[in-house]
């Protein structure tokens, strides 16, 4: 009886860790003006991207303003090859680069979490499986590995597009939590929860992966960057279907039509770049700020 309660308090402990760590991270974050800035950036650029096309006209070729500069009088952006207003295609152009990179770091994190952990708690042929399709993975470069499927597939949708990136982005992580779990599972919370027989799925997802919420946390953040990279370059490199409007087929449309030789088009080639710059900026200063607040010996510096 004094074992079972023991053990039952040291569950609810564990429980309440994670749950408690990250009910603190928002209020952590308004003590780093780095982190506070960075979460500033990314939630006004998801805002804006999220709400702003409701508000933005239809946008249609106009032959008698291609090209205008920086500034001009009604495009404060100025406007493309084809006349159409620069700011009003990067409003409207990030909701999909954003969705598509959230959901592909997602995918990845999801897929590292449930093979990782399961190799290193099952062991045996498991865990030669996945160690093998990591490697197997790895050893292939992504970009073109992207570049062969975008090939063969028509990538036209932003799921499947999510789904490509993130299905080929989890071998890293997954190995850096194999390690995690091989590490806590020789606790004694854990040899406790083994022979309370609770299972393997709850021994695993319920008492040690906890324990690495904030591991598990910025790896998702720096996931949502390495998918945002390898998105605009599908679109920069012509992989991806070319319809719509996005950042990346922004820069695609500026690069082919000579945006970079010409001066009152540098509105139109420079505006892509600087909204993916400031995501991507405001994602690492929120995960630098994260990794100082959860991990203790930054913390105490």
């Amino acid at each position: 009886m004094a074992t079972e309660t023991v053990t039952s308090g040291a569950v609810a402990a564990i429980g309440t860790t994670g749950v408690s760590r990250f009910a603190g991270i928002l209020r952590s974050l308004r003590r780093s003006p780095a982190g506070f800035i960075g979460f500033l950036i990314v939630a006004a650029l998801v805002l804006i991207t999220a709400i702003g096309p409701i508000f933005t006209p239809v946008l249609e070729p106009n032959v008698k303003e291609i090209l205008l500069p920086f500034g001009s009088p009604g495009h404060l952006l100025g406007t493309d090859n084809e006349g159409k207003d620069v700011l009003i295609q990067m409003i409207d152009g990030g909701r999909s680069v954003i969705f598509i990179g959230f959901v592909a770091a997602a995918i990845s994190t999801a897929l590292a979490i449930v093979l990782g952990s399961l190799a290193a708690y099952l062991g045996g042929w498991v865990d030669s499986v996945v160690v093998t399709a990591a490697d197997v993975v790895l050893t292939v470069p992504q970009i073109v590995l992207l570049a062969v499927l975008g090939a063969l597939f028509r990538l036209d949708s932003p799921i499947l597009l999510a789904l490509l990136v993130g299905g080929l982005s989890w071998p890293v992580l997954t190995r850096a939590i194999r390690s995690q779990v091989l590490s806590l599972k020789e606790r004694e919370f854990v040899e406790a929860a083994r022979l309370l027989d609770l299972g393997t799925a709850r021994v695993v997802f319920v008492e040690i992966l906890p324990n690495m919420a904030s591991f598990i946390l910025m790896n998702f953040m720096i996931g949502i960057t390495n998918a945002i990279y390898s998105l605009v370059g599908l679109y920069l490199l012509g992989l991806a279907p070319l319809t719509g409007s996005n950042w990346g087929i922004m820069l695609n449309r500026a690069w082919i039509a000579g945006a970079i030789f010409n001066d009152a088009s540098i509105g139109f080639i420079l505006s892509p770049v600087v909204a993916i710059t400031l995501l991507l900026l405001g994602l690492v200063m929120m995960t630098r700020s994260l990794e100082e607040i959860l991990n203790p010996r930054l913390r105490d510096r």
